[in-house]
């Protein structure tokens, strides 16, 4: 049985040629390409224009710059207007016009904030009894009543708009101690309160103090240790 036997093609020597076993054929093999070094008049001539621009010598500069002393930068340009453009002077005012303060169309169109009853929320100072009784410490505040009071005032603020509204307790003195036990009783002042008006009025927004102040003997917002 004949047998084939495949034959490279020889490659010359000293020929700038590749033989590709793949392909079977040659392909140029690119030479490096000689760096040009800059020449004397090519240097003398950076230097010049360096000393020129400066008025120092090249070497004066190196040297600057290898002790840290660096020449400050020149002052920005303000670009110019195009040939033609008008001068306009400003004009010459003792008072700032409020354009958009001069009449309530004009605030109303160029105001970023509405301040509305809805952004409001309204404290209520709230006490175990049935009747209001005054705050001597805030003229004409009151205690509310938690059961008849209390959905009065809220029955007034919702007609108006105001929707939100934080719980402050008065707790009875017998039932402050060091640690504000009170503040977990689950039948407590401000717990009923809370389920009396969500029972009547659903979509308000009850808010309540974490502060343990109304709840602790030593009148504190928080627990007090032993070493005070």
């Amino acid at each position: 049985m004949a047998s084939t036997v495949a034959f490279t093609p020889a490659v010359a020597v000293g020929a700038n040629v590749q033989h590709s076993r793949r392909t079977s054929s040659l392909r140029p093999v690119p030479r490096a390409r000689p760096v040009a070094a800059r020449g004397s008049a090519e240097r003398d001539g950076a230097a010049a224009a360096v000393q020129a621009r400066s008025g120092r010598t090249i070497e004066e500069c190196e040297a600057d710059a290898v002790a840290g002393k660096f020449p400050a930068a020149p002052p920005p340009t303000r670009p110019q207007p195009p040939s033609g453009t008008p001068e306009i002077r400003p004009l010459d005012m003792a008072k700032r016009p409020r354009r958009n303060r001069r009449s309530p169309a004009l605030r109303a169109a160029f105001q970023e904030t509405s301040i509305t009853p809805a952004n409001l929320v309204l404290p209520l100072f709230i006490h175990e009894g049935e009747e209001d009784t005054p705050i001597g410490a805030m003229p004409g505040c009151f205690r509310l009543g938690w059961r008849h009071g209390l959905l009065e005032e809220v029955y007034k603020s919702r007609d108006v708009g105001v929707n939100s509204f934080v719980l402050f307790p008065k707790v009875p003195d017998g039932l402050k101690t060091q640690t504000g036990d009170e503040a977990y009783n689950d039948n407590g002042l401000v717990p009923r309160t809370i389920r009396l008006l969500k029972d009547k009025y659903p979509d308000i927004v009850i808010y309540t103090d974490v502060a343990l102040d109304p709840y602790s003997s030593d009148g504190h917002d928080g627990i007090v240790r032993e070493d005070g």
